[in-house]
């Protein structure tokens, strides 16, 4: 077996390396699990084509993060459980298609980092808040029969002007199994980082957060379990554009014009392997979503 690393998608706010290293340490009981992870490089600017992807900002005990999440309701969120578990006070939304050019991004910071924002921080500075809930059977990436890395963000007030995405019917993955997975493509939108080469030093392609703003890749599939779809996110694969990188967690994954996964894991530093998402057209996912809306 190969020696795997598994990488969250969440992005803390002052350091993406920081962000790796929490990622490994806290998963490095599954780098010998046979599950496979990814991260995704390439894709396009999005622009206004799916004007309900959204960023979310929020503490949790050890810094701030950002993650991605997709309206489903005027008032509900959809992203993944370790965008919402341990979630300090309230998240911060915004459906702003570019955030920033250039560092640093326009968001506040809380008065007491201890308890999070509070509501009236965030509505200062101009942006939604919410409440996060995690999925009460989230195993924690332990157990993947049990995988259900699912979350929601309830806002405070309801957004008007944005249509929310539909999500897909219950087990509607099930129809692409292989060999038909191999042959359909996905599209996956999130605030991740872009992988390219930097403006100075060693010209080697890496994830760089700025600038920071929604984009989309289109991906294909490669496997399909009860709880996730892997899909090939490197660019180099003719059949797609690329796909997610860190800060893509919990932004989702289209087909068919229906929401049928969100972004959960990866395998690579440099985002540039297989992507693992969460499925959220299964029962244990969807009954519970629905419990929100």
């Amino acid at each position: 077996m190969a020696h795997r690393v598994i990488t969250w998608k969440n992005v803390p706010y002052a350091s993406y390396a920081q962000g790796i290293d929490q990622c490994r340490s806290a998963l490095v009981a599954l780098l010998s699990s046979a599950v496979p992870a990814s991260a995704i490089t390439g894709g396009a600017s999005d622009g206004n084509r799916h004007p309900n992807v959204a960023l979310i900002r929020y503490y949790r005990p050890d810094g701030r993060f950002r993650c991605s999440a997709t309206l489903i309701s005027p008032t509900v969120l959809l992203t993944t459980a370790h965008c919402t578990q341990g979630t300090l006070g309230k998240t911060l939304v915004t459906f702003g298609s570019v955030i920033a050019e250039n560092p640093p991004a326009p968001f506040p910071a809380a008065a007491d980092p201890g308890k999070g924002y509070t509501a009236d921080e965030i509505a200062k500075a101009g942006y939604l808040s919410g409440t996060a809930h995690t999925h009460p059977q989230y195993s924690g990436f332990t157990d993947l029969d049990n995988w259900n890395d699912v979350g929601v963000v309830v806002l405070d007030k309801p957004v008007s002007g944005i249509a929310p995405a539909k999500l897909a019917p219950s087990r509607y993955l099930d129809a692409y199994e292989q060999p038909k997975l191999n042959k359909t493509i996905f599209t996956f939108v999130g605030y991740g980082t872009e992988v390219r080469k930097p403006l100075t030093g060693p010209q080697k392609p890496q994830p760089m957060s700025y600038p920071l703003m929604r984009r989309f890749a289109e991906s294909p599939g490669q496997k399909l379990t009860e709880q996730i779809l892997q899909v090939n996110g490197n660019y180099n694969d003719t059949r797609g554009t690329g796909g997610t990188c860190f800060g893509d967690s919990g932004g989702p994954g289209f087909h068919g014009g229906n929401l049928v996964t969100v972004t959960s894991y990866g395998y690579t530093d440099n985002c540039r392997y297989l992507g693992g998402m969460q499925r959220v057209d299964i029962p244990v996912v969807l009954t519970w979503v629905r419990s929100f809306l």
